[in-house]
């Protein structure tokens, strides 16, 4: 097995070779390391040890056969009765065909998710083991999604949003291959535990199935090479899930010896909208008192859509005769800000090296050529190279009418790493009047707060208080990618604690109490 093992390394790498990142990018195609998958089936051995008939065993999305191999390894062939693969692209699954049909295999080329299994129960599977293809969303075609959504509402029972990638389908669409108390392992990417889209997973794996076990790698650990995505691994059995079952989440070192590791009931899951917390969250934040979002409205800063069009430094500007009144003084990128604490000068603007200015404008062109020509000369430039074609400027009127927004005295970076940091973001106290562009999160005080950081001794304060959140309730707040890159969005920026506030400024009051965390999946 390791001369076929030997002989797949090679054609995997020759067949990559042969296709651009960006081919294999749009069709989701991230190979499985070949130690990550013989570590997963030795995972199933383990779990499978009671079985006294041998398995028979299924990968949807088969590629050149990373697990099936594995499986060869780890089972051997007296534990196998029967293995089968689907995999849509010959490019892949015509050479896995030949390399692994002597051994048994039944490989079918076509789409695993137009496919069902015979009426018999012949096709049912014991083992199920798949790194799906992580198509995202926006590849997708809207009937394709429709198609999708579709089949999972018939199978499954459960909407499915249309922002969700492709693994979410192929997880889904998988349960009516799975025999009794079968065995299924997924290899997916982490995010499904903390976006909306991935409600959809959370509600099958808390009411369809048995939860056994998810493992997060560590952030900085990514698995694919040539994803930007940190990954999961999901085990699950295919039988009503118990009242008093308590799925297991590890996070970091090996499956087999996790850095860190914990058991929850169910209900602390379905409370729980950001399963990242996990393991070393105790409770849902949303229990624990006060949260930012009741004392700050929090919004993500503009999109222009083409900042290098958009935004200038004032001698731009005047070789343009773009006048003062159509610039807004905006904040440069977080790698320029030196420091936590924006001044600035008389005029308002940032004392930073180069102050930069959006150009702010919703008067219709014509008017502009009549009474600003030069401001409807660059509009015209913008035009010509096509920036009212973009995405965002296409469906603006005027094209160039960028969203309003005032300074805010606090900001936020919206992504970021740990590397030399106390934590992945930086709040930064903002005295100027420039506004910010969507690199940041932009925190506006509500009620009595607003009015305490009038006086600016009060606003340091606050500063500080921000600056004290501990590491752990960022990042488990937050959301990380592949190689502990940390994403962080205005609700979930909201929902941080905000104790440290409250112990400094006790006679504050949250704008609104929040309720009693709902169940997000329901009861039994």
């Amino acid at each position: 097995m390791k001369r076929l093992e030997g002989e797949r390394l090679r054609m995997q790498a020759d067949l990559d070779a042969a296709r651009s990142r960006r081919e294999r990018n749009a069709m989701g195609q991230f190979a499985t390391p070949g130690l990550l998958a013989r570590q997963i089936l030795r995972s199933a051995r383990s779990m499978t040890r009671a079985r006294r008939q041998p398995i028979r065993f299924l990968d949807p999305a088969l590629g050149t056969g990373a697990f099936y191999s594995a499986l060869l390894r780890v089972f051997g062939d007296g534990s196998i009765a029967a293995g089968s693969g689907f995999e849509i692209d010959p490019h892949y699954g015509a050479p896995a065909s030949k390399l692994w049909g002597p051994t048994g295999l039944q490989l079918v080329l076509a789409d695993f998710t137009t496919r069902s299994p015979a009426a018999d129960g012949s096709d049912e599977a014991d083992l199920l083991v798949c790194n799906p293809p992580y198509v995202r969303h926006h590849h997708l075609e809207k009937s394709e999604k429709l198609r999708l959504a579709r089949r999972a509402q018939q199978e499954v029972g459960i909407h499915v949003s249309g922002l969700a990638g492709l693994y979410v389908y192929f997880m889904l669409l998988s349960h009516k291959w799975l025999a009794v108390d079968s065995l299924s392992i997924w290899l997916i990417p982490s995010e499904f535990m903390d976006v909306n889209y991935g409600s959809a997973l959370k509600e099958y794996l808390l009411r369809q199935v048995d939860l056994v076990r998810i493992h997060r790698f560590d952030p900085t650990d990514g698995q694919f090479d040539d994803a930007l995505v940190s990954s999961a691994v999901v085990w699950f059995r295919n039988r009503s899930p118990s009242s008093m079952s308590s799925p297991e989440f590890t996070l970091g070192g090996t499956l087999s010896a996790p850095r860190l590791r914990r058991r929850l009931r169910r209900e602390e899951l379905r409370r729980e909208r950001k399963w990242t917390r996990f393991p070393r969250a105790a409770a849902a934040n949303e229990a624990n008192g006060a949260a930012l979002g009741q004392l700050f409205a929090i919004r993500r800063g503009i999109a222009t859509g083409a900042n290098s069009f958009f935004i200038m430094d004032e001698s731009k500007a005047r070789a343009l005769s773009i006048p003062p009144r159509f610039l807004q003084p905006v904040l440069p990128s977080p790698r320029y800000v030196k420091g936590d604490i924006i001044e600035a000068g008389l005029d308002g603007v940032p004392k930073v090296d180069k102050p930069l200015f959006v150009v702010r404008c919703h008067q219709p062109l014509d008017i502009l050529e009549r009474t600003e020509p030069g401001v409807a000369a660059y509009l015209r430039q913008g035009q010509q190279q096509g920036i009212d074609q973009g995405y965002l400027a296409s469906r603006r009127d005027p094209w160039y009418g960028l969203e309003s927004r005032d300074e805010a005295p606090l900001v936020c970076t919206y992504m970021g790493r740990s590397v030399g940091r106390r934590t992945p973001f930086r709040v930064i106290l903002n005295e100027s009047r420039a506004i910010a562009t969507n690199v940041y999160l932009m925190l506006y005080p509500r009620g009595a707060l607003s009015r305490t950081m009038e006086q600016e001794p009060m606003r340091r304060k606050v500063l500080a208080c921000l600056q004290r959140i501990v590491e752990a309730d960022w990042k488990d707040n937050g959301r990380v990618y592949g190689g502990g890159l940390y994403k962080m969005e205005p609700n979930e920026l909201g929902r941080l604690p905000a104790r440290r506030l409250l112990e400094a400024f006790p006679t504050l009051s949250p704008i609104s109490s929040r309720a009693r965390p709902r169940l997000l999946f329901g009861a039994d």
